[in-house]
């Protein structure tokens, strides 16, 4: 499993915070949340570790099957990332929930924005860099830091006010939208 190794930790984990990003995803979240849609903190912080923790093991040969390589797989979670910041920007609806009780834990909390292809693609390049006990105890910190923040939305939605909470979808919707086409433009490079 390998050594504690606490400059391997700290850097995983800076890592995996500035990917994860979840206070950006704060205005995704009220939004949700504003249309009626649940996100549950607890399950979303479950199943986005248990998505990380199996795609960290077996994402190469889950990809393999699909005969699909990793920049794809990227270049498709920046295109998600990309009609999300749509929706932030100009204030339509592209991802139709029809869930019987309007969830959003799974859709698209987990996938993207938790757990999503820069995340997994990155877990994947940590592999090779640091021993595995030092990545987990960084994606663990994360995902203590992603629990707590989606529990406090609420209080942050108050904090912030209706004019902050436009301000903020407008802003982070911006910078989601740089992001994935960073991540598509990176990674369709390396498809041809």
């Amino acid at each position: 499993m390998g050594k504690v190794n606490f400059t391997q930790i700290l850097s995983a984990t800076l890592v995996l915070l500035s990917i994860i990003d979840i206070v950006g995803s704060i205005p995704i979240i009220l939004q949700l949340r504003e249309k009626g849609r649940h996100v549950d903190a607890l399950k979303a912080t479950l199943y986005s570790t248990l998505l990380m923790v199996g795609f960290y093991y077996g994402g190469h040969w889950l990809l393999r099957i699909f005969n699909c390589d990793i920049h794809s797989f990227a270049t498709a979670g920046g295109f998600l990332m990309f009609l999300m910041a749509l929706e932030m920007i100009l204030d339509v609806e592209i991802f139709k929930n029809n869930t019987p009780n309007k969830g959003a834990t799974m859709v698209p909390m987990v996938f993207p924005l938790i757990a999503g292809a820069g995340v997994l693609t990155t877990l994947i390049s940590l592999k090779a860099m640091y021993d595995d006990v030092n990545i987990f105890i960084g994606l663990a910190i994360n995902m203590l830091w992603v629990f707590l923040v989606i529990k406090s939305t609420g209080k942050i939605q108050k904090w912030l006010g209706e004019g902050g909470m436009m301000f903020s979808r407008k802003f982070f919707g911006i910078i989601l939208l740089a992001m994935s086409v960073k991540m598509m433009t990176e990674n369709i490079a390396h498809l041809f």
